[in-house]
């Protein structure tokens, strides 16, 4: 098995060796991410939602973390992960009461 890197050591090393993706990818999800009909707050609670609906703990850490630096509440990230729980059923709830809760006590919120 490779090494395992932190997401923001892999983004770099994407950046670096692929170049192109890394870029493009950055630039649909500031796009996606910046405010419209819906507020960029909203879009990122989204963001919490899917990632614990899909499972992917680093994603989960990434939008947490940039939702609670735009002022997101914990009960509002709790009730949009609630969502998840309704669309992905046991692994959602799974998710959110190991990852979401954990990473939303390291961050003190």
């Amino acid at each position: 098995m490779g090494k395992k890197y932190t997401l923001e050591d892999g983004m770099e090393l994407l950046k670096e060796q692929l170049p192109k993706v890394a870029n493009a990818f950055g630039a649909l999800r500031d796009e996606v991410a910046k405010d419209g009909v819906l507020n960029s707050r909203t879009k990122r609670l989204m963001m919490v939602a899917v990632s614990v609906a899909l499972r992917c703990e680093p994603c989960i850490r990434t939008h947490i973390k940039a939702a609670v630096e735009m002022g997101v509440s914990r009960e509002e990230i709790l009730e949009a992960t609630g969502i998840s729980i309704l669309m992905a059923g046991g692994p959602a709830i799974a998710y959110t009461s190991t990852v979401v809760l954990g990473v939303l006590d390291e961050m003190d919120v």
